[in-house]
């Protein structure tokens, strides 16, 4: 498993590209089309996922961090008009130019980031 190191201590965070091969591998046996729109930083980038439901909607997600209890998920970052959203990520990608976008397709929303393993 690919970790990095963080602030001293060896930490059993997976690095951006692993989770993403990860991610893309599970929605491949899924049969959920989906695709990377922006490759960020192999190891520490940030990941967004848009959810685009073929309807000209999309749902954007980020995963967020509690500091109080070290959980994380993930959570809406925006969702709407596919337009609108596609222009959020590009302000994000703007502001973070370390950033992953992966672009999930699929009309019943599935996005499978409620999985064991993906979740937390």
């Amino acid at each position: 498993m690919q970790t990095e190191r963080g602030g001293g201590d060896l930490t059993d965070r997976l690095t951006a590209s692993f989770w993403v091969s990860a991610y893309l591998a599970r929605l491949r046996l899924a049969d959920i089309p989906a695709f990377v729109v922006a490759h960020g930083d192999d190891t520490a980038g940030t990941v967004l996922v848009k959810l685009n439901r073929l309807d000209r909607t999309a749902t954007a997600f980020q995963r967020s961090f509690d500091l109080m209890t070290g959980a994380r998920a993930w959570v809406i970052l925006t969702e709407g008009d596919e337009a609108e959203v596609d222009a959020a990520l590009r302000r994000q990608r703007t502001r973070d130019p370390d950033l992953w976008v992966i672009e999930v397709e699929d009309r019943q929303g599935r996005h499978l980031l409620d999985e064991q393993g993906l979740s937390d």
